[in-house]
């Protein structure tokens, strides 16, 4: 069944200014407009802005309202606007883990092009741009921490390994996390592993000793 041309039109003008809402940046999905018209209606919209130049692609069903730059040019979309329409498309969370959570908490310079996000979801790999992004299934117990600052943490310290746990670290790790962060830790500190415990209890009571 074709769609209707007005239909087409008025969808997209509507998208349009809804992308504009969110602002230069935004990563989206056709299910980001859920409720303007049906699916198709709204993917032949994003496909005539694409052809525009308006929006860019990323992967399949997935864009973005680039960012610019007046010397570097087109800009890559940040990792939480990725993660944020994933989940909203997918109806899944996401756990950032490894490197990606290091990086994140400032305790390693390396940015990976391999990104690992932990999920309640399906395994599978995206490619969006020079990054390749791999969504890992994991258990309910990874994923009770996600969204919150000390499923970060904890997976991040995971990555570096108990060995390379050192005085840099923590004092990383004291810059990085407010009284609020830290007292979100102590909250799930018995989703740890006994020797990340010992790090989060080092960092909540040289908060309140100050």
């Amino acid at each position: 069944m074709k769609n209707n041309p007005q239909e087409v039109q008025s969808i997209a003008q509507q998208i349009l200014r809804s992308i504009r809402v969110h602002g230069r940046g935004w990563v989206f999905s056709p299910a980001s407009f859920k409720g303007l018209g049906s699916r198709a209606a709204v993917e032949s919209a994003l496909r005539r802005h694409k052809n525009e130049g308006t929006i860019r692609q990323l992967a399949r069903g997935l864009y973005d309202y680039p960012r610019t730059d007046p010397q570097i040019g087109v800009l890559a979309p940040s990792m939480e606007q990725i993660t944020a329409a994933l989940e909203a498309r997918d109806a899944v969370r996401l756990q950032p883990s490894g490197a990606c959570a290091a990086n994140l908490l400032g305790l390693s310079d390396q940015v990976p092009m391999k990104i690992v996000f932990l999920t309640d979801g399906p395994t599978r790999k995206l490619q969006i741009g020079k990054r390749q992004i791999l969504l890992k299934r994991t258990t309910p117990r990874n994923m009770a921490t996600a969204g919150r600052i000390s499923g970060t943490v904890i997976q991040a310290l995971r990555w570096l390994g108990q060995r390379h746990i050192d005085d840099q670290t923590t004092d990383a790790l004291k810059q990085r996390l407010n009284s609020k962060d830290k007292a979100q830790l102590m909250k799930d500190i018995h989703y740890a592993p006994i020797w990340i415990a010992q790090v989060i209890r080092a960092l909540a009571e040289e908060d309140k000793s100050q």
